[in-house]
This record gives structure tokens, C-alpha cells and sequence, in this order.
């Protein structure tokens, strides 16, 4: 599809985990210390170390999902406390179940708000939100609030890249894809949603602020 070029940008679209929350890698000192376990005793890094994590490297490659890679890295934390993890939302629960606000990225918060405020449709577009979090995070979250849609596959088992992940998200704005910014931290996700005519940004997770930034230069936030 192509953009219309004239087209009002009316909504704010975001993927969850590792754009609106840190990642598990930003976080590993504090799951450490959720777990009982010894500083440094959680080594893979993902993306900001791929060359240590042969994992990651073969999700880069189109080897395994992403849900692969983090069931595989929930059952080994799980082994390390001596306990069967069978799922993601096991080994998130236990790292962060006590304080979900914490690993939440404050910059992204205040994104929310402005859209929010400035009368912005805002809207969740996830792969696993309920999955890997669990669906009794979402009464400790208040920012939530500031959503008007919420899509998980979890739910819909509808994954993106998959246009018609975007478009139920679209039909649920009741907005045209042009009329949408939408942010992920996974690169193939952003391309999907270019696809179907989204204005896709792709958020670095090193540089975080460059497309929060991009996102309010879009929607005319100030």
C-alpha cells in the first residue's frame, strides 16, 4: 500500500516488550537479585552482545522464533533456582512480578502520555503481552489506562509480521493504516507494518530516544 502523503497522523501503535519495558538484558542485575542468584550469574545479552550469545544468533537468523529463544532462556534460569520452567511468563513473574513498574522505560511512558493528552489514539500491538507477562500485570500498570486498543496475540494468535496482525489493530482504531506511527524493536516487524502503509519506526535499543523522538516529530508532540 502507499502512503498517503496528506494523511493526518491520528495514532500512536506500539509494541510491548522492549519498547514500552526495558529488555530482559537491561535488566539482569535486578532479576539477579529477584532470584537470590550471584551478581553476573545471567550472561546472555542478545543484541548487546550477539557475538557471546549463540542463541540469539540463530533467532537472528531466522533459526528459531523469539518465543523459542525465551522459553529456552526461562528454562535455564528456572534450572539455575531449582525449579521447572515450562513457560516465559514463569521466569517474568518471578524476575519482575513484585514491581512491573520498575522495568518500565520512562522516556516511552511520557510518549504515551503526550499522545495520550494531545488526543492521540494510542493503541498496544503485541506478540505475547498476556504470554510472556501474564494477564494479572495489567492492573499494575495505570498507564494502560492511556490505551484505547489493546491487541496481544496471545489472544488472536496472529503474529506480526502478518498484515492481518496491523489490520486488526487498525480496524479496532477504526483509522487508516496511513493515519498510524508504529514502533517495535524487532526490525522484520517494523517492515510488516511499512507493508500494509503504517508509518513504522523501529526502535534501537541503544539508542531508544532517536525513535521516541522520530515518533513525536511525527505527531507533532512537543
Amino acid at each position: 500500500m502507499k502512503q498517503n502523503k496528506t494523511a493526518t497522523l491520528q495514532a500512536l501503535v506500539l509494541d510491548f516488550g522492549s519498547v514500552i519495558s526495558l529488555t530482559m538484558f537491561e535488566t539482569h542485575a535486578q532479576t539477579e537479585r529477584e532470584l537470590g542468584l550471584e551478581p553476573g550469574s545471567l550472561t546472555w545479552m542478545g543484541p548487546f552482545d550477539p557475538e557471546n550469545d549463540p542463541l540469539w544468533q540463530q533467532l537472528e537468523a531466522g533459526k528459531i522464533s523469539q518465543r523459542d529463544y525465551w522459553l529456552t532462556r526461562s528454562q535455564e534460569v528456572g534450572a539455575m533456582i531449582g525449579e521447572q520452567w515450562t513457560t516465559m511468563m514463569e521466569f517474568v513473574k518471578r524476575a519482575r512480578g513484585s514491581d512491573p513498574m520498575s522495568i518500565m522505560r520512562p522516556p516511552m511512558l511520557e510518549l504515551i502520555a503526550q499522545a495520550h493528552h494531545s488526543g492521540c489514539k494510542t493503541a498496544i500491538l503485541s506478540n505475547e503481552l498476556d504470554l510472556f507477562f501474564g494477564d494479572d500485570i495489567r492492573g499494575k500498570l495505570p498507564f494502560l489506562s492511556q490505551f484505547d486498543v489493546i491487541v496481544d496475540a496471545t489472544y488472536t494468535q496472529i503474529l506480526k509480521p502478518d498484515p492481518k496482525a496491523y489490520q486488526l489493530c487498525l480496524d479496532q482504531l477504526d483509522l487508516e493504516a496511513d493515519q498510524c506511527v508504529f514502533i517495535d524493536d524487532q526490525l522484520n516487524n517494523v517492515q510488516g507494518a511499512n507493508a500494509v502503509g503504517m508509518h513504522g519506526l523501529h526502535l534501537d535499543v541503544f539508542k531508544p530516544q532517536l525513535c521516541i523522538d522520530a515518533a513525536k516529530s511525527l505527531l507533532g508532540l512537543t
